[in-house]
């Protein structure tokens, strides 16, 4: 290493010299990486290398066990990866998400940073390819960190944030589940339901998305550590997957386990390809529930007025008073980006050529990026929209009253064709179904009462 006489260094490697930042922590191949790809200011998630610093610290364990590194380097590696893992710092990490598509540049960067801390922190030499790198090519640690890091924040997020979303709705329900309210198809009126039957399709929808997730994740999991170059494991024990996971499995309950063809591990992301297909899933269903909630506060003079959602802000520069369903539109808008992350994971999913996908960049990125935004979204709706909605009782009411589709209970007794007479002419009259059905049936106000009765409606079947 040379001192410039600037605030450079200058550092070789295979290639020539290069310099980089004199405080820079990284190395020559970061430096080439960030002068190369200069083409967004994306850079790559901090839980993604944070799962690369575990993948470091695992594998430095297994190459000791095996032998394969001097407990002295071994234990300089761990100990300067999780000192860069409590002491995180974006700037260390600085290289472009659009950079070659088998991520080793970013391979090659967490190597050198650890390369650094090691000797000026822990007065440890070890070289970033020899011993950082040792058993490991990046086509198959970029991969496991991906993997790793899906699983991992899937497991500690997703999962709790929608079990939470689903925990919140049931309490909702139970509140709500003997008023009735009109129910609408195609957002015109239709028989009724009750409040609580409506928004248990939403408890639904999430109780399904976290069980599909749940098997989906059985597959995301399995990591391809070991394949190093092309799926062989050319230059690693073959013993080295196994010492692997059981450093990486140590301490915690992930339990990770072994992809046992390295050759798919290497050249697909199937899993995660899958993985994000039920990320959009459940986005679909998140938008679902937005929009009931968005429909259902519309007004509150004009609009449908079921509910009241909790006043955030003030939903206008020019309209004083005005109060918009803040949340719930912010809700639509991070699930579309989930959805279309998803069609860029599924693009790059098919850029596995011979024996290497060259993409794992962006599907790193665009898959941290969407399990994020629907973990932290599932608990804004939850939180801010769905506890705390006020339900527009006498609103409800009113519209239950005078909706002539209750007709659609008499329909075994007086049949659809004069059925759909009494429904238009209450609809013409403004008047509420029981007093038109009274003057045109004969049947008796009582009978109708009974037969008409919202509630009872809403339990469906013939008696």
């Amino acid at each position: 290493m040379k001192k410039s006489k600037n605030n450079f260094r200058v550092e070789s490697d295979s290639m020539g010299e290069v310099k980089i930042p004199k405080n820079a922590l990284y190395g020559a191949q970061t430096q080439r990486a960030v002068d190369n790809f200069i083409i967004s200011d994306l850079v790559m998630p901090k839980e993604f290398i944070i799962s690369l610093l575990l993948v470091k610290i695992a594998a430095a364990k297994a190459n000791a066990k095996l032998g394969l590194l001097s407990m002295k380097i071994s234990t300089a590696i761990i100990k300067s990866a999780e000192y860069l893992i409590s002491n995180f710092d974006h700037e260390d990490f600085p290289i472009d998400v659009f950079q070659t598509g088998s991520g080793t540049s970013t391979n090659m960067n967490v190597n050198e940073v650890i390369s650094n801390i090691a000797k000026s922190k822990f007065k440890t030499d070890i070289h970033p390819n020899d011993h950082v790198n040792m058993s490991q090519s990046s086509n198959d640690v970029i991969p496991t960190a991906i993997s790793h890091c899906a699983y991992k924040e899937a497991v500690t997020k997703l999962l709790p944030s929608l079990s939470i979303l689903s925990k919140d709705i049931g309490k909702k329900q139970k509140k709500l589940n003997n008023i009735v309210k009109t129910g609408r198809t195609h957002l015109m009126d239709a028989m009724p339901i009750t409040f609580g039957q409506e928004i248990s399709s939403w408890k639904a929808q999430i109780d399904d998305n976290i069980d599909s997730l749940k098997s989906c994740l059985k597959r995301v999991k399995r990591l391809p550590i070991g394949g190093t170059a092309v799926g062989t494991g050319i230059n690693a024990h073959k013993q080295f997957p196994k010492e692997f996971l059981a450093a990486l499995n140590s301490g915690n309950k992930l339990n990770y386990v072994n992809k046992k063809n390295k050759f798919e591990g290497l050249s697909s992301q199937d899993d995660i390809v899958l993985y994000s297909s039920h990320l959009k899933s459940v986005a679909v269903s998140l938008i679902k529930i937005s929009n009931d909630l968005r429909w259902m506060n519309s007004g509150p003079g004009s609009g449908i007025s079921d509910i009241t959602l909790k006043a955030l802000q003030p939903g206008s520069s020019i309209m004083p008073g005005k109060v918009n369903p803040v949340i719930p539109e912010s809700a639509i808008m991070a699930c579309s980006q989930v959805i279309g992350n998803d069609t860029t994971i599924m693009i790059c999913g098919q850029s596995g050529n011979f024996q290497l996908n060259v993409t794992l960049p962006v599907i790193a990125y665009n898959i941290v990026q969407s399990t994020s935004i629907i973990s932290n979204t599932a608990i804004s709706l939850s939180k801010k929209s769905i506890l705390d909605f006020h339900v527009n009782k006498s609103n409800i009411e009113n519209s239950v009253n005078s909706n002539p589709i209750l007709v659609t209970a008499l329909n075994r007794i007086i049949g659809y064709e004069k059925g759909a007479y009494i429904a238009k002419k209450a609809y013409k009259l403004g008047l509420p179904i029981i007093d038109v059905a009274i003057k045109e049936t004969d049947l008796s106000k009582k009978e109708l009462q009974k037969i008409l009765d919202p509630l009872d409606l809403t339990k469906g079947g013939i008696k």
